[in-house]
């Protein structure tokens, strides 16, 4: 089902819905990305769950809402202005939307927090110079910059059509909106947010989260290992991810 979440002056955060159950699990792209990017999963959804997909602000067919400052902390707060009457759900951030998930939970009680290869850049733990030497390259020729992201990020499982729909979609994304958002995230830090937040967090990594990020991430989550998959599980090894986030789910019961 396709439907719309109000966030505010009249704007509104296209959705797509999927399952009757009564466990809400609320599913967030990462950066440049949509919410489409979930189809493998709506398309098996867990039973006894109720997912909802949801674009960002200035991604898919969000890209043109507006906010007043293109931040973590902002996209956070639309997300939770967009689940106003949506219950204790389980949020589910891949990438640049486990941060956005993971602030959202400090502004909303929720059920649980799932986070999808969110540290494959170890946030919080990059100096400036580092972050600057990421962000170049998406300033200066950002087609390039993304087509680079995609070949260094998306496993092998990921070929072909779904591959170049992947890329295209990344690209299309509002550069006047993501590459402030991008500054941003490279210098966000989950530090106060693991300290706040009181609900479990869980993470589901692939191959490429490094050693660091996870020992970073120890004290406060749950580490789930998909094997052999690269940055997108969920569109790398659906099925397995699926399968995995059902484990997940049922640990947070």
């Amino acid at each position: 089902m396709e439907s719309t979440l109000i966030i505010d002056d009249g704007q509104a955060l296209p959705v797509t819905e999927v399952g009757n159950g009564t466990q809400p699990v609320v599913l967030v792209h990462g950066w440049t990305c949509n919410r489409k990017h979930w189809q493998p999963l709506l398309d098996s959804a867990p039973d006894g769950t109720r997912l909802i997909a949801v674009d960002l602000p200035g991604h898919g067919d969000a890209r043109d809402v507006t906010l007043p400052a293109w931040t973590v902390t902002a996209q956070a707060r639309a997300l939770v202005a967009a689940l106003d009457g949506i219950d204790n759900p389980v949020l589910v951030g891949h990438s640049m939307g486990g941060a956005v998930v993971l602030e959202a939970a400090r502004l909303k009680p929720v059920k649980a927090v799932v986070l999808v290869d969110t540290f494959v850049i170890p946030y919080g733990d990059l100096d400036e110079d580092t972050a600057r030497q990421i962000e170049t390259p998406f300033q200066e020729n950002f087609a390039s910059g993304i087509a680079n992201l995609v070949a260094n990020n998306a496993g092998p499982d990921l070929s072909g059509p779904a591959r170049q729909s992947l890329e295209s979609d990344m690209a299309a994304a509002r550069q006047e909106a993501i590459l402030p958002l991008w500054s941003d995230l490279l210098r966000w830090s989950p530090e106060a947010a693991f300290s706040d937040i009181q609900c479990p967090i869980h993470a589901i990594n692939g191959d490429l989260v490094g050693d660091a990020a996870r020992a970073r991430c120890a004290p406060h989550v749950t580490e789930w290992l998909q094997p052999g998959t690269w940055h997108f599980p969920q569109m790398e090894q659906p099925g397995i991810f699926a399968h995995t986030l059902a484990k997940v789910l049922m640990a947070c019961d």
